[in-house]
């Protein structure tokens, strides 16, 4: 294990214990609210008895709603902790789901062309090497299997929505291939203020050319790209706050691809 693997593994620890948001495993969902969840532009279409990975997906809450979908469903994860409560969500809905630890850097447990469908949670930008990560999930992929991820946008990396100035959000730092970035957790991650006993975010910013010609060079066709991943844009809220940081530019953008090698 790495030095960076080491300290995502520390941190989600912390994340678990502080209850963050991403670590409650969703116990509520139903056929709508699930499919809302890993397929909010219908672009899968059903999902039943296909073999999905959720990549670095621990929480107990992807996993679970394509398991209510139908799918058989693997999640992997590096945390323990974030995997615990997958097993969770699966005890609760009486779902079978497959529980591996692993890093997304590092596949070679999984057989090759397993997978129809890898779904790949915000987790990206925790390592550096994105096309790393997209020479793993294309062995694993079935040819035309579908590989849906959200990364940073790698233009808005280093803004914080503190950063307001009176007239705009304010660039403070370059524009750097694998430049590692930290950051406060915004207030909503633990719906209070920012708990201080978890370490800081440590991430990686893949820039937009590194993330298209990855994919293309690693044998994949992008189908779709999103830039409204979960986010509630308003212009008119205050200054300074998450809502209103969000109207001047998407923080994640999604990539669906699709693997097109012999």
């Amino acid at each position: 294990m790495d030095e960076i693997a080491a300290y995502n593994q520390t941190r989600w620890k912390a994340l678990v214990e502080a209850d963050a948001l991403f670590t409650r495993p969703a116990l509520n969902l139903n056929a709508l609210s699930a499919l809302e969840m890993v397929d909010r532009e219908e672009r899968l279409g059903d999902v039943f008895a296909k073999d999905v990975l959720c990549l670095a997906c621990g929480g107990g809450q992807q996993s679970a709603a394509f398991a209510l979908l139908g799918a058989n469903v693997t999640v992997s994860d590096l945390s323990e902790e974030q995997l615990v409560r997958d097993a969770e969500a699966a005890a609760h809905y009486g779902l079978n789901i497959k529980i591996v630890q692993a890093d997304m850097r590092d596949l070679s447990g999984f057989e090759g062309a397993s997978f129809d469908i890898v779904h790949h949670a915000y987790s990206l930008n925790f390592v550096p090497g994105a096309r790393r990560v997209f020479l793993q999930v294309a062995r694993i992929l079935r040819h035309g299997g579908i590989y849906h991820f959200n990364f940073a946008n790698p233009f808005l990396m280093g803004i914080e929505q503190n950063s307001w100035n009176g007239k705009g959000y304010q660039l403070a730092q370059p524009y750097d291939r694998e430049a590692e970035i930290t950051y406060d957790d915004p207030s909503w991650v633990y719906e209070r203020d920012r708990n201080e006993l978890v370490p800081s975010p440590k991430e990686f910013r893949h820039i937009l050319s590194d993330i298209v010609n990855g994919l293309v060079d690693t044998g994949f066709v992008i189908r779709h790209m999103s830039d409204s991943c979960d986010i509630q844009p308003d212009v008119n809220a205050e200054p300074g706050t998450w809502d209103h940081f969000v109207a001047y530019a998407p923080p994640w953008l999604a990539v669906w691809a699709e693997l097109d090698i012999e």
